[in-house]
């Protein structure tokens, strides 16, 4: 496999005062023949999918044990709340130092280190939980462990994906990585469902932590010299701010940050919504809540694969499919029965996947690949670093109001946040935004609005 610099991938800072404001990235060849799997093709990111789903299987294996667990242990929604947001709160705090380290940093040796140590807060709780000693505090203190190694691991893991599969194929990994992601999440909770009925939560967390020893093992099997070289930003004052700077200046950036933030804060709560929703709604147990999980990681899968044959991310499919999720999280809420509120899940699991995998692939593209693990630690930092802030006050809700207004509240969120960012955009001609991999072509392009009457010129000329 070829290899070739990080540089190449990610556009320079336009310098020129022109209508259209277009930022141009080099011309780079393909090593690809492109199709919904391309990046299966490069051995590094193989070993990185296998290990990936294996531990991703046990990751949902434990969400899922680790909500119930906390349910049974509190009989609260707040207290649900409260664990995912001790869980997300690092990286409100912490995500852009992360992100500092994350371009300083070699990163598989990074996430050897990052890998290794959530396999060890999975073995820890499950040790705990069968041994009959455990307490909702050992669950906040392992959920506020896993949120400190999710902040240099996230942006880490995050940025490494160009580095094995390069530029071409990086938006075909990143819907490849949901998608992986995804399938554990139809194994994970169906397993955790039937471990927890069968024997209790303790052995999900067990073979949970069991299961970081596949991508461990995947990281020390790759061959380094086939990674695309980037280099790594040096030791200084101001990285912070340079990062954020990186950010402001580019709308191509900001934008989706923005609006994934509002979506990751107040829409993305599913665990305090469905354990409310099978407790206290649909009257059911531990393996309706893993089928819950379970279809709506159905429709996320078919998002990501969907999302891996697209060959361009816009700002206008980003916006529309927030609209559409908010909608639909309205539409479930106010569900009249529990088959209507099930089958509403999977469109809910595609839209939100849809967001990630656009917003996701376009930032990476957009940004300079020396400040990649900074833009990355951003987004994700308002992406899931919001969730403290929205999960208890979610769990809040949801405890006094019912889960039909705790769900009710973040759909209608979602949806405003869209259609008011959607509006600003429109003024700009900013939903005209297009990041192009079509064949061997990489562009990044934010369009102001043109004056009607130039777009009346234009139009008859293209007539």
């Amino acid at each position: 496999m070829s290899t070739g610099h990080g540089a190449d991938s990610a556009p320079a800072p336009n310098r020129h005062d022109d209508d259209t404001r277009t930022t141009s990235l080099p011309r780079v060849k393909r090593t690809s023949k492109g199709g919904t799997f391309s990046s299966l093709r490069v051995r590094n990111y193989r070993l990185f999918a296998t290990g990936q789903v294996v531990s991703n299987t046990g990751t949902w294996m434990q969400r899922i044990a680790q909500d119930w667990l906390v349910l049974g242990l509190t009989g609260s929604s707040a207290a649900v709340g409260i664990t995912t947001a001790l869980q997300f709160l690092p990286m409100l705090l912490l995500g852009l130092y992360g992100g500092v380290i994350a371009d300083r940093c070699p990163k598989r040796p990074l996430l050897l280190i990052t890998q290794g140590a959530m396999g060890v807060t999975g073995l820890a709780l499950g040790v705990l939980t069968l041994t009959g000693h455990v307490q909702v505090w050992h669950v906040y203190l392992t959920a506020l462990a896993l949120g400190l190694v999710t902040v240099v691991d996230n942006p880490a893991r995050q940025a490494f994906v160009v580095e094995m599969v390069g530029p071409d194929d990086l938006r075909n990994a990143v819907s490849l990585n949901s998608a992986n992601f995804q399938s554990a999440r139809l194994v994970g909770p169906a397993v955790a469902g039937a471990l927890i009925t069968a024997v209790g939560s303790g052995w999900a967390f067990l073979l949970n932590g069991l299961s970081f020893l596949a991508p461990v093992a995947a990281l020390l099997l790759m061959r380094t010299a086939e990674l695309h070289k980037v280099d790594r930003a040096p030791r200084g004052k101001g990285q912070l701010r340079e990062g954020l700077r990186h950010v402001g200046e580019r709308p191509e950036l900001i934008w989706p940050i923005v609006l994934v933030g509002f979506i990751g804060t107040f829409g993305f709560n599913f665990p305090i919504w469905l354990t409310a929703f099978v407790g206290d709604v649909f009257h059911g147990g531990a393996s309706t809540y893993g089928l819950l999980n379970t279809l709506m990681a159905a429709g996320s899968l078919v998002g990501a694969l969907l999302a891996a044959r697209r060959g361009t991310s816009r700002l206008r499919m980003l916006v529309g499919a927030a609209a559409a999720f908010g909608a639909l999280e309205i539409a479930a809420a106010l569900a009249p029965s529990f088959w209507v509120f099930a089958a509403l899940l999977v469109p809910i699991g595609m839209c939100g996947l849809t967001i990630n995998v656009t917003a996701n692939s376009g930032i990476q593209l957009a940004s300079d690949p020396a400040l990649r693990g900074r833009v990355m630690s951003l987004f994700m930092m308002v992406f899931m670093g919001g969730t403290p802030l929205g999960a208890p006050l979610v769990g809040w809700i949801t405890d006094v109001y019912g889960p039909r207004v705790g769900f009710l509240a973040g759909g209608v969120v979602s949806l405003l946040a869209a259609t008011g960012i959607g509006l600003v955009l429109a003024r700009a001609g900013g939903l005209r935004l297009k990041i192009d991999l079509r064949r061997g072509r990489r562009h990044v392009a934010f369009v102001p609005r043109e004056p009607a009457a130039a777009e009346a010129e234009r139009l008859t000329a293209a007539a």
